[in-house]
C-alpha cells in the first residue's frame, strides 16, 4: 500500500434533513478532485458526496463503511469506531457498503479500494469525527429544545440527558432537529479510558445476513432480464485459441451465444499490461449450468504460445542461476564485503518459495450492464465483489474508452479477497459479454478456471550470506533476492528506479540491529501472472528472513529467543511481543514428549506479529501441528474478537502454504485445478491456537496480513527442531518426500 502523508484540512462539509431524521454527509482530505490520483478516476469519484451515517426517527442507526467486506470484518469494526464516538446504542447498529462516489474515497490513498490491511488503521482518525459530530449535533439539538447549556448535557447508548431536570430524549426523537445544524468543524474526540464500544469483542453486524441467507455476494446477484456466462482463457496465459465447436454448443439446450474475447480488443495498448487478460472465449446461456455444459461441448483449443517447455524445474533453474546475476542494491549500510571478510564465521544459505493461488472460496464473478446510448454517451453498470472499485473503473474507462464517471460499481459483499479481488480481468469480461449480448450478464468462473488463471503470489529465491563476530552475534548480512514485480503492473506509482517495493518488503526493513548490511533486488518476470497475496512480499521474505536467523542462532549456539533480544535492544514493542510469546508458548519449559518448537516473529502493516509452532515429526516424515502460540502488537484495538480470527485465518492461510500449498507449472500451464489437486489444510488437521493481544495506546495496525509471515518459518524452524533438517524450499510436504 503506498501512503502519501497529508495535513488534516477541513472533513467537515454539509448536512441535510431526510425524511428519516439526521443525515450526515463529510468529505475528507483527498477526496475532492484536488487529492485522486488520475483525472479519470477524479470524474467519476467526485460526483456525488452520500452519507455517512443516519439516524431515523425510531432511532436505528445506519452507518455506511467504506471499505469492502470479504470476511475480514470491516463491516463491524469501522461502524464501532463511529459508534462510539456518537455513544450508540450498539443494538441500533447497522452497517452497509458505501456507495462508489467521492465522499468515501479513502483521505491517503485519493481512490476507493481496500488493501494493505489498511481499513481501520487509515480510516480511523478521520470516521472518529464523523461519529463525535453527529453526536454534538444532536446535543445541540437538544440543549435548543430545553433551553439549557450544552456542558449540562451528557449522552449514553443513544439518549441524550440533563441531570438537573432529569428529562431525556433519544437520538432518533432529535435525529430532525440535529439534521438542520451545521456540524462542528473539530469536534472532540474520546480519549482511550471513555471508550464503551471499541475495545470490547461486539457482535459482527454482517452475521445475521449471512446467516439467513439474505446477504448478497457476488455470486448472489440478480438484475432483471439477465443471463449468464462462463469463460474458458488459455492455459498458458500468452497462447491463442485455434480452434472449438461452435455448433456443437450452441446445440446444447439454453446455450445463447459463442463469443471470443481476444486479448487484441481493448482500448489503449497499456490496458494488457495492466490487466494481463489472455486469449478467451465464453459461452453465454439462460443458467449457468447451462453455461457450463456449452462450455464443455465448445472443447476450446489453445496454442502454446511457446511456453509448452516451460516447467516448474526449468523456471527454479532460472530464478537460482539470477541469483548470481547484478541485481539492484535497495539497503547498503556499512561495509558489508569488508565486515564478511573479518568475520569469525560466515554461514550463507539459499531459500525459495513456490508460486501460490488465493484460492477464495467463492471464484471470480460479475455481473454487468453496458447500455449503449449514442446521445448521452454508453455507460457501464457492475455488481462486483471488487477490491479496487477506482482502480477497475480506470480499466473499464479506458477499455471501452469511456468517461470514468460513465462506469458505476455496486460493491457486493465477496467470498474472500486476499488481493485477488483488486484485479480487473473479471470486470472486464462481464462488461464485454454485457455490450456483446445486449443485456445484463452474470459472468462466473468455474473452479478449474479460478485456479488456473489467477494472479499468482511470485516464485521467488534469497540468497543470504550472514557474517558472525567471535560472539556469535551477525555484524553482517548480505541478501540477495529475486523477484517477479507485482508493483509493475498494478500498483505503477510506488515502482521507482527498477525497484518493486513489494518485492522487498520484509527483506529491506528487518528490524535487527545489524551494523553491516546489504540487500539487492534481481527482477526476474515470467510468463505466469503475478499479483497481491495475503500479506504480499512479507509471505516470502519473512520466512527467508526469519529461517535464516534461525540458523545464526544454532550456528552461534544461541536460545532463538536469546539472539532475537540481543539484536532487538532498541525497539521496545518487538521485546514486549517476545516477552510475551516466551511466557505464553512455555518456551522456556520442556516440550511435551515427542514435540519440538519453532519461533518467529515479523513486523508487517505497522504490526507485529510473533508465533511458536509446536509439531511432532513421525518416522515417514509426517508432520503434526499440535500448537500455534501467536503474539500480536497491533496498536489500539477495536475488536479483539475480529483480531483473534483474523490471526488465526492468517495462521491456517501460511501454514497451508508452507506445508503444501503452490502450483507447478508443466508445459507453461498450471496442473493444478481444484482442492483436490491443491490441497489446503483441513478441519481435523488445524493445531490448538492460542491468540494473546499486546495493550497499548500506540496507532492500529493491520491484522488482516501480518498473521501470514511468521507462521511458515516458525514451521520450518519447529521441523529443524525435530529433525535437524532445514527447510530452505518450500512446500514442506513436498521437500520431506524428497529427504
Amino acid at each position: 500500500m503506498l501512503i502519501r502523508n497529508i495535513s488534516r484540512r477541513r472533513f467537515l462539509r454539509n448536512s441535510a434533513t431526510a425524511a428519516t431524521g439526521l443525515t450526515l454527509g463529510f468529505s475528507l482530505p483527498g477526496c475532492g478532485p484536488e487529492g485522486n490520483q488520475t483525472s479519470a478516476v477524479a470524474e467519476v469519484l467526485t460526483s456525488d458526496v452520500s452519507a455517512w451515517l443516519s439516524i431515523s426517527t425510531e432511532g436505528l442507526i445506519t452507518i455506511r463503511v467504506p471499505s469492502s467486506e470479504m470476511g475480514q470484518g470491516v463491516l463491524t469494526a469501522l461502524p464501532m469506531i463511529i459508534a462510539d464516538e456518537l455513544d450508540a446504542d450498539w443494538a441500533k447498529v447497522r452497517s452497509e457498503i458505501a456507495p462508489f462516489s467521492a465522499a468515501f474515497n479513502n483521505p491517503y490513498t485519493g481512490g476507493r479500494g481496500t488493501g494493505g490491511s489498511s481499513a481501520v488503521r487509515l480510516w480511523w482518525p478521520s470516521i472518529a469525527k464523523a461519529g463525535a459530530a453527529a453526536r454534538e449535533m444532536l446535543v445541540q439539538a437538544a440543549a435548543a429544545q430545553w433551553g439549557v447549556p450544552v456542558a449540562e448535557l451528557t449522552t449514553a447508548k443513544a439518549v441524550v440527558t440533563h441531570a438537573a431536570s432529569g428529562r431525556q430524549a433519544s437520538y432518533g426523537a432529535l435525529a430532525e432537529a440535529a439534521g438542520k445544524l451545521v456540524p462542528p468543524q473539530d469536534p472532540q474526540l474520546k480519549t482511550r479510558d471513555q471508550y464503551t464500544i471499541i475495545g470490547t469483542s461486539a457482535k459482527r453486524l454482517d452475521t445475521p445476513s449471512k446467516v439467513n441467507g439474505s446477504a448478497v455476494f457476488g455470486i448472489d446477484v440478480k438484475v432483471p432480464d439477465m443471463v449468464y456466462a462462463t469463460t474458458r482463457a488459455s492455459p498458458t496465459f500468452v497462447g491463442r485459441l485455434t480452434d472449438m465447436d461452435e455448433e456443437t454448443a450452441l446445440a446444447v439446450r439454453g446455450v445463447l451465444a459463442v463469443i471470443r474475447l481476444p486479448i487484441t480488443e481493448r482500448g489503449v495498448a497499456d490496458v494488457q499490461q495492466i490487466v494481463a487478460l489472455a486469449d478467451s472465449v465464453a459461452v453465454v446461456a439462460d443458467s449457468y449450468w447451462q453455461a457450463k455444459k456449452g462450455m464443455d461441448a465448445l472443447n476450446p483449443q489453445f496454442d502454446d504460445g511457446g511456453v509448452g517447455d516451460v516447467s516448474s524445474a526449468s523456471m527454479l533453474r532460472d530464478i537460482k542461476q539470477a541469483l548470481s546475476e547484478e541485481g539492484i542494491p535497495v539497503r547498503d549500510d556499512g561495509d558489508t564485503d569488508q565486515a564478511l571478510a573479518d568475520a569469525a564465521q560466515v554461514v550463507a544459505a539459499e531459500y525459495t518459495v513456490p508460486f501460490l493461488a488465493h484460492l477464495t472460496m467463492e471464484p471470480m464473478n460479475c455481473t454487468a450492464h453496458y447500455q449503449v446510448d449514442s446521445v448521452n454517451g454508453d455507460r457501464v453498470e457492475l455488481w462486483a465483489p471488487t477490491q479496487g472499485e477506482s482502480h477497475g473503473a480506470m480499466v473499464i474507462g479506458e477499455v471501452f474508452g469511456i468517461p470514468a464517471h460513465k462506469v458505476t460499481i455496486h460493491t457486493t459483499l465477496m467470498g474472500g479477497g486476499l488481493g485477488r479481488r483488486y484485479e480487473a480481468d473479471f470486470l472486464v469480461q462481464s462488461a464485454r459479454l454485457s455490450k456483446a449480448v445486449g443485456k445484463p450478464v452474470k459472468m462466473i468462473w468455474s473452479r478449474e478456471e479460478d485456479v488456473q488463471h489467477d494472479y499468482y503470489r511470485p516464485a521467488s529465491a534469497s540468497r543470504f550470506t550472514v557474517g558472525l563476530d567471535d560472539t556469535g552475534l551477525p555484524v553482517a548480512w548480505k541478501n540477495a533476492i529475486v523477484c517477479p514485480s507485482v508493483a509493475q503492473r498494478n500498483f505503477s506509482a510506488a515502482y521507482a528506479n527498477g525497484v518493486d517495493p513489494f518485492s522487498v518488503e520484509g527483506a529491506v526493513n528487518i528490524p535487527y540491529a545489524i551494523p553491516n548490511q546489504w540487500v539487492s533486488l534481481r527482477q526476474h518476470d515470467t510468463h505466469v501472472p503475478v499479483g497481491s497475496w495475503r500479506s504480499v512480499g512479507s509471505s516470502h521474505n519473512g520466512f527467508y528472513v526469519e529461517s535464516m536467523l534461525d540458523e545464526v542462532a544454532h550456528a552461534s549456539s544461541r536460545d532463538p529467543f536469546a539472539l532475537r533480544r540481543r539484536l532487538l535492544q532498541n525497539k521496545p514493542r518487538f521485546l514486549t511481543v517476545l516477552d510475551l510469546l516466551e511466557e505464553k508458548s512455555h518456551w522456556l519449559e520442556p516440550a511435551p514428549a515427542g514435540r519440538y518448537r519453532g519461533m518467529a516473529i515479523h513486523e508487517s502493516f505497522a504490526s507485529i506479529v510473533g508465533e511458536v509452532a509446536e509439531v511432532s515429526v513421525d518416522d515417514a516424515g509426517a508432520i503434526t501441528l499440535h500448537r500455534m502460540t501467536c503474539v500480536v502488537d497491533c496498536g489500539r484495538v477495536v475488536n479483539p474478537a475480529i483480531v483473534e480470527s483474523q490471526m488465526e485465518s492468517a495462521m491456517l492461510d501460511g501454514l497451508t502454504a508452507a506445508l503444501r500449498g503452490g502450483v507447478t507449472i508443466k508445459a507453461g500451464r498450471v496442473e493444478q485445478s481444484n482442492f483436490d489437486t491443491y490441497r489446503m489444510m483441513r478441519m481435523a488437521e488445524v493445531p490448538q491456537m492460542d491468540i494473546h493481544i499486546v495493550q497499548n495506546d500506540e496507532p492500529p495496525g493491520g491484522v488482516g496480513e501480518p498473521g501470514v509471515p511468521p507462521s511458515m518459518p516458525a514451521l520450518a524452524n519447529a521441523i529443524f527442531a525435530a529433525t535437524g533438517r532445514r527447510i530452505r524450499s518450500l512446500p514442506i510436504e513436498a521437500a520431506m518426500q524428497t529427504a
